[in-house]
């Protein structure tokens, strides 16, 4: 969006996942200090709370912070957790809602997500829980009733 790309012009300080393009970097300006804290499924990563504290240690320090996230963050991502510790330390936070990656997704295929007629909803659901295990079964879904 405009007011993403406004917000990677203006911080001094990006921190990316792996999702994140090469392309979308480029908005960044060439003074930014450019951060990779991805996680990458059975490789070294980041731990998220290395990720928060390096967050507010830098806006701590006066930075603008830039947290870039791919996918949905506020969906199934942990940028709950690195809100949670910014605000703690008394650093406002400011969310910069993008495309989530279920609906670039169709609108990519040209499927909707929700059509009259086929789907009446849509539903989200994680595929572990925070101890990497697959959560509990939650059965069949209830009719909708109209």
């Amino acid at each position: 969006t405009l007011r993403a790309m406004r917000a990677l012009q203006c911080a001094d300080a990006i921190l990316y996942d792996d999702l994140v393009s090469p392309e979308v970097l480029e908005f960044a300006r060439r003074e930014a200090r450019k951060i990779l804290v991805g996680k990458t499924g059975y490789e070294p990563s980041c731990k998220q709370d290395e990720i928060s504290a390096l967050m507010v240690k830098l806006a701590n320090a006066g930075r603008r912070v830039v947290r870039l996230k791919g996918g949905d963050p506020l969906i199934f991502g942990r940028a709950s957790e690195e809100i949670e510790a910014c605000r703690a330390a008394g650093i406002a936070v400011d969310i910069v809602p993008g495309v989530t990656a279920a609906q670039g997704a169709a609108a990519r295929l040209g499927i909707p997500l929700t059509g009259r007629g086929r789907a009446s909803r849509l539903q989200f659901v994680t595929g572990h829980s925070s101890g990497a295990v697959c959560p509990p079964s939650m059965g069949e879904a209830a009719p909708i009733r109209r």
